[in-house]
């Protein structure tokens, strides 16, 4: 329950930050700043999940795999 809250916590700040930062560096009517807060806080949310999770592309999931079948290959079960 506290986490959920947590989270929509968050977004509703995010969206009072973009409010404020868009509305008044790009000198918008009261409209356009809510409109860009609207569009903008869930693309920040996208692009924070999609930074943090390690999903930002196909090169990283194949150097993972490739260091995954190094390290698997070079065991041997040979006792010295």
């Amino acid at each position: 329950m506290q986490g959920k809250l947590k989270n929509y916590a968050l977004v509703i700040c995010l969206f009072v930050f973009l409010f404020v930062i868009i509305g008044g560096g790009l000198h918008l009517n009261p409209g356009g700043a809510f409109l860009a807060a609207v569009t903008g806080t869930p693309l920040v949310i996208y692009a924070f999940h999609r930074g943090f999770n390690g999903a930002s592309g196909p090169e990283v999931r194949a150097d993972s795999t490739r260091n995954e079948v190094a390290y698997v290959s070079s065991r041997t079960d040979k006792s010295d």
